[in-house]
């Protein structure tokens, strides 16, 4: 747990001003500037000792080329955990985001939530897809191709339809087909389809001398319907060209590595991950996301819910030196209306 230091009202109110200045120019803090900046009456002596003091834990430093001072992670953390004053979203600003997810197909509706962060933002939006895993079972048909080929069609949350292809141990007729989807539809109907596979898993592990042949094959054909081992649920990411933009990230280096871990995805999907498990707006800076290509960016997030139930989650990327007032609640409501909207299209 990290270390959050004791400061007095009049440290606080520097600390404040200075990373709204520096969120806002871009460009290190002087002591004349807070003096000017912070509304109090203090000598530039005693914002000179103030700072030194922020200095000495560890909440501003002094890079090399300018007398001024610059958060640390550590100072922006002080700051969103315990100065920020978030800001309402204004009409105009809610107005276009309920306008950007009406007259939306299905599938169009998260692309347009990463388009949504990204525009309002000017950085980068990104939204994980629904897990699939986390969508409930409604029903379930087997029609039978060629050979051992069955084809599987399954429909999750009221209208979404997937359709499986599966290769089975040997040939089955129709009405096998129709017995075996009957049998899983009586068991899983309502249920999520990690449950279903949890469930078909322990089926099959139990005495199967209890369990007939035509229930042992709707069983072997619902677990290679919904085996574990499709891709990766995968996220789409908008406006990312808009980071090149930030002189902070402007390094070639440094933007190389940024774009390397976007195409790669792997460590960004896990970052995205570990915030499905916490509720409402979650906030990496720098190096707290444990990922070295975000040691310049902060991630704010949210998940989303369908039916009460997380499916996915939705951010914002940036450098450090955000406008955390306004992206917070941008992500918030963004979050609640995608759930909103794909709630309504299932």
């Amino acid at each position: 747990m990290a270390f959050t230091p004791e400061l007095n009202e009049r440290s606080q109110q520097l600390l404040k001003t200075l990373v709204e200045r520096y969120i806002h120019d871009g460009q290190p803090v002087g002591s004349r500037a807070l003096a000017k900046d912070s509304d109090l009456k203090l000598s530039p002596a005693t914002i000179r000792n103030v700072m030194a003091d922020l200095e000495d834990l560890g909440l501003i430093h002094s890079p090399h080329t300018s007398a001024g001072r610059v958060p640390t992670v550590s100072g922006y953390r002080f700051f969103v955990d315990t100065l920020l004053s978030v800001k309402p979203l204004q009409d105009q600003e809610l107005d276009l985001l309920h306008d950007g997810f009406s007259n939306q197909e299905n599938e169009d509706v998260v692309g347009m939530a990463s388009k949504l962060l990204s525009e309002t933002s000017h950085m980068a939006g990104v939204v994980t897809l629904p897990r699939k895993d986390l969508v409930c079972l409604r029903h379930i048909e087997f029609l039978p191709l060629s050979n051992t080929r069955v084809l599987v069609i399954f429909v999750t949350n009221e209208h979404e339809v997937h359709n499986r292809i599966i290769h089975t141990s040997k040939k089955f007729s129709v009405t096998e087909l129709q017995q075996a989807a009957n049998y899983l539809i009586s068991l899983y109907t309502g249920r999520s389809l990690a449950a279903v596979r949890e469930a078909v898993v322990k089926e099959l592990q139990q005495d199967q001398k209890r369990v007939n042949q035509s229930m042992l094959d709707a069983i072997n054909m619902a677990q290679l319907a919904f085996s574990n081992d499709e891709k990766k649920e995968d996220y789409i990411l908008s406006g990312e060209t808009n980071l090149m933009g930030f002189s902070e990230l402007s390094d070639m280096d440094r933007l190389k590595g940024l774009f390397d871990a976007f195409s790669q995805k792997r460590g960004i999907i896990h970052l995205l991950d570990k915030c499905l498990e916490a509720d409402g707006v979650q906030i990496y800076i720098g190096e707290e996301s444990g990922y070295q290509a975000f040691d310049r960016c902060s991630l704010v997030t949210s998940s989303y819910s369908i039916n009460n139930e997380v499916v996915g989650v939705l951010g914002v990327i940036g450098p450090t030196r955000m406008a955390y007032e306004k992206i917070i609640p941008y992500v918030d409501v963004t979050a609640k209306l995608l759930g909103a909207a794909l709630k309504t299209k299932s």
